[in-house]
């Protein structure tokens, strides 16, 4: 069974359990074991990529949030974007809003994917499927440094 590490920042904890049941569920599908951190905040997501090393490697893709307090989506993608040991990690806005504006700023920023949150659970379950299957089983991306 292969592992793929997942970073995911979310600020609701409500999204955050929803995402982890999702996730162990459909590993078991694809036999893919996810291995997924969570970070409550931006800063949090920055210190633990930061801190991240032989026996802490570095995610194989990011969920992030763009509506977070202190410190939101984007900034924590500009910082992601911004390291040379980070800067390729995909990275997926996974949010609420569908706003335009929000979609055009995260693309501008770097973002890899902008994904909607779907309201229901069917839907939200078959989205996060889709994206785990693509980001961590078809693409391929350079080797992290």
């Amino acid at each position: 069974m292969e592992q793929r590490r997942i970073l995911l920042v979310d600020d609701n904890p409500n999204d955050v359990e929803l995402a982890l049941t999702v996730l162990r569920d459909s590993g078991k599908d694809q036999r893919v074991f996810h291995n997924v951190s969570v970070a409550g905040s931006g800063s949090e997501a920055i210190a633990m990529l930061n801190a991240s090393g032989p026996t802490n490697p570095l995610p194989d893709v990011i969920l992030l949030d763009l509506k977070m307090p202190q410190m939101d989506g984007l900034a924590v993608l500009d910082a992601i974007r911004a390291s040379v040991s980070t800067r390729d990690i995909p990275v997926v806005m996974l949010t609420t809003s569908g706003e335009p504006r929000d979609i055009s700023d995260s693309y501008a920023h770097g973002a890899s994917a902008y994904v909607i949150k779907p309201l229901d659970f069917s839907q939200f379950r078959e989205a996060m499927t889709t994206i785990m299957a693509f980001w961590t089983q078809l693409n391929r991306r350079p080797t992290l440094r």
